[in-house]
């Protein structure tokens, strides 16, 4: 079974369990040091599709995806508060690299505090940025404002797109593969061209 695959997890798992599995996925993604690998945009389109027929319920997956979203963040940035000074200081592992610390502290200080919500759409700095907030302080009450954004946008949007597709355009599951494809190098793109200027200097 693959666990990164909506389909494979709720044949596996079931409606409930599927449901269970996705939020975990999203939460880990969202607040933890390791989860940065986890493809939580394609994973959020195509549990909407599997929403639009009938695999999971739409309204459950948006509202569960949601608090996981925002509780993930919250752990991030009590995570970079409490610690932060300790993370750069950390040798880098199969799970750990002090330059995604860093790029997500670069785009943080390009953007301030909308960083929070631009970040949910793009891998690896969605991970660290409420830690980077955490270890800057970023005054709590601002910072949930925007996650609680943020979240809502991200779990929301790309859920809502996976089921309008499934229920507007016929047979959609013979092209999930190639749209989930697509929506992976949409939003890598960011990230390259964000990295590409720092690799020229």
């Amino acid at each position: 079974m693959n666990i990164l695959e909506p389909k494979q997890l709720v044949e596996s798992l079931g409606s409930v369990g599927g449901h269970l599995a996705i939020w975990a996925i999203i939460f880990a993604e969202s607040g933890l040091l390791v989860g940065f690998f986890l493809p939580g945009d394609s994973l959020l389109f195509a549990a909407g599709f599997l929403a639009s027929i009938g695999k999971l319920n739409i309204f459950a997956l948006i509202i569960g995806c949601f608090f996981c979203a925002v509780l993930g963040d919250n752990v991030g940035y009590a995570t970079g508060k409490r610690f932060g000074h300790k993370l750069f200081s950390r040798e880098d592992s199969i799970f750990f690299h002090k330059k995604h610390i860093i790029k997500a502290q670069n785009f943080y200080d390009k953007h301030g505090k909308k960083t929070i919500i631009l970040a949910r759409f793009l891998p690896v700095v969605r991970t660290f940025a409420p830690i980077v907030a955490g270890i800057g302080k970023m005054d709590y009450a601002t910072f949930f404002k925007f996650n609680l954004i943020g979240g809502f946008i991200w779990t929301s949007g790309l859920s809502l797109l996976g089921y309008g597709l499934g229920n507007v355009i016929p047979d959609v599951d013979k092209y999930l593969l190639p749209i989930t494809i697509a929506i992976v190098v949409i939003s890598v793109v960011p990230s390259l061209l964000h990295l590409l200027p720092e690799r020229e200097k």
